[in-house]
């Protein structure tokens, strides 16, 4: 099981080495970012997942030993859903969704389209 720094040299190798059910829930967190960052690079960095613009990281995730992390490397996105991320379970800069119900795909959601409305926006 990996624990962050992944040596896979693309998102297809690291996904494909990830047990089952964490490779489903890792698998719709990168439809999401695929889906909403269009106009981002998926390249795997630090280990995991990453999604630039420009050459820098906004959003990465990766699969840890007892959770999954979305990291959300955009400041201003994390101030501007303060009130919706103060019931989850974070750390700096980062989601962490533990158990097998998986990410929450609407807030997901919802945070990857407030990054792609203005790419390049302040990052952490």
């Amino acid at each position: 099981m990996p624990v962050v720094k992944s040596t896979a040299a693309d998102v297809d190798t690291y996904l494909a080495g990830l047990p089952d059910d964490r490779r489903a829930h890792a698998t719709v967190l990168r439809d999401l970012c695929r889906t909403e960052l269009t106009s981002y690079s998926e390249v795997m960095a630090y280990g995991m997942p990453n999604y630039q613009y420009s050459g820098k990281s906004e959003i990465a995730f990766a699969v840890q030993r007892n959770y999954l992390s979305f990291y959300l490397m955009r400041e201003d996105v994390r101030e501007a859903f303060a009130p919706r991320l103060a019931g989850q379970d974070t750390g700096k800069g980062c989601l962490r969704f533990r158990g097998s119900a998986g990410p929450d795909v609407e807030l997901v959601r919802d945070l990857l389209r407030a990054v792609a409305a203005e790419p390049g926006g302040r990052v952490c």
